[in-house]
């Protein structure tokens, strides 16, 4: 009797304590409870030891040892942190190997590109065991400039059965680095909420920004946006709902602290788990999107799933989804004046008016994962019963 096909996950972002400071974690244990619906599933993640764990029915964790910040936040030209980088590089790419060797596996799946493709690709070198690739706008458009490890993910993407990206304009600029096609997979996670509070049709309105407090995210932008909004503005504002957490919060809350003084209605909240995020977007009537750099967030499709309109700054796919299925207010350029100016538009209408395209908006944002496990070689073909 042969086992069953396993597929091997590999992941620099993974829950941990599920309390929201995984970040794109909360989707990659969606996707892996998703996946081991058809096939068993080894995840290989960051934990604050190397250990071996089950997470789910059918998805069993083979934790690296990580600092207790997400990588992506580590910065290996400083010296203080030289360190850290190299034990998590070790570390994950052994842990791979292991998830690997552990037998049965048929494929291996690197969320993301790097660091995770690279390990993903040495233990496809050797094992024989094939992988592919999920590109992040992270491992593309900030890793993919520097030009020694550009030539390393060209490499890693040019060696992957298939390759994915969680964004339009992402996986055009990937295929340009690589010269290799790439396929919209988009990063989404489950929902256990619906929105029971409609969305308002006169001010006040409620604001929320959700997600990390970093420079990628333009947290900064936002606070600085809301200081230049005049009173007018503030008077259709009931409050700003500011929850995250990250490298810039000290500057949040002293800037927060400046507001507040002037008697504007902010809250900080800090991480929010799965169950406080989806009471904070169902109580919002705009989610905020200050992004620097962005390609789809995941919390982009929260918000269509939770009918919230947004209010976002044009970078990656955002300007396309939002104006085609007019679904919130879009900045003309990436800074805090113009950001301003679309929360002014904003704050003059009413959210309800975005109400029709976003049920069409949220449908973009549903994985098959029976049919990725066909692609992926774990599941020859669909049965009748299946059907």
């Amino acid at each position: 009797m042969t086992s069953a096909p396993v597929l091997v996950l590999v992941t620099t972002s993974f829950p941990i304590k599920g309390d929201g400071r995984e970040a794109a974690g909360s989707f990659v244990g969606d996707i892996a409870e998703a996946l081991a619906r058809h096939v068993p599933v080894r995840v290989v993640a960051p934990g604050p030891q190397s250990i071996r764990e089950m997470w789910a029915q059918g998805v069993e964790v083979f934790r690296y040892a990580s600092p207790s910040k997400p990588m992506s936040t580590l910065r290996p030209w400083r010296p203080s942190e030289i360190r850290d980088t190299l034990r998590v590089l070790r570390a994950g790419a052994e842990a791979t190997r292991h998830a690997v060797q552990a037998g049965s596996a048929a494929h291996i799946l690197a969320l993301w590109a790097l660091p995770s493709g690279h390990w993903a690709r040495r233990a496809s070198r050797a094992t024989g065991v094939p992988y592919s690739v999920w590109a992040l706008g992270s491992d593309i458009w900030s890793l993919g400039r520097i030009p020694g490890v550009r030539t390393v993910l060209r490499s890693v993407i040019r060696g992957a059965a298939h390759r994915y990206a969680d964004g339009l304009q992402l996986g055009q600029d990937a295929a340009r680095i690589s010269g290799q096609p790439f396929e919209f997979l988009p990063s989404t996670r489950r929902l256990d909420g619906q929105r029971t509070r409609p969305l308002a049709s006169v001010p006040p309105y409620r604001l929320l920004f959700l997600g990390r407090w970093h420079p990628n995210k333009g947290i900064d932008l936002l606070l600085d946006a809301l200081a230049l909004l005049d009173d007018d503005s503030w008077s259709r504002i009931t409050e700003v709902h500011i929850a995250g957490g990250g490298p810039m919060e000290n500057l949040v809350r002293e800037k927060t602290r400046v507001l507040l003084a002037a008697g504007r209605p902010l809250r900080l909240s800090g991480y929010l788990d799965r169950g406080q995020a989806t009471v904070a977007l169902e109580e919002a009537d705009y989610l905020l999107l200050p992004s620097r750099i962005e390609s789809i967030p995941v919390v982009f499709s929260d918000a269509m799933k939770l009918q919230l309109p947004v209010v976002s700054m044009p970078v990656g796919d955002l300007p396309a989804l939002i104006t085609h299925s007019h679904v919130g207010v879009l900045a003309c350029r990436v800074d805090a004046e113009a950001f301003a100016k679309a929360l002014q538009s904003a704050l003059n209408q009413p959210p309800i008016h975005f109400s029709a395209g976003m049920a069409e908006c949220a449908r973009q944002f549903l994985i098959d994962t029976r049919q990725l496990c066909i692609q992926l070689g774990l599941i020859k073909t669909i049965t009748a019963e299946d059907a």
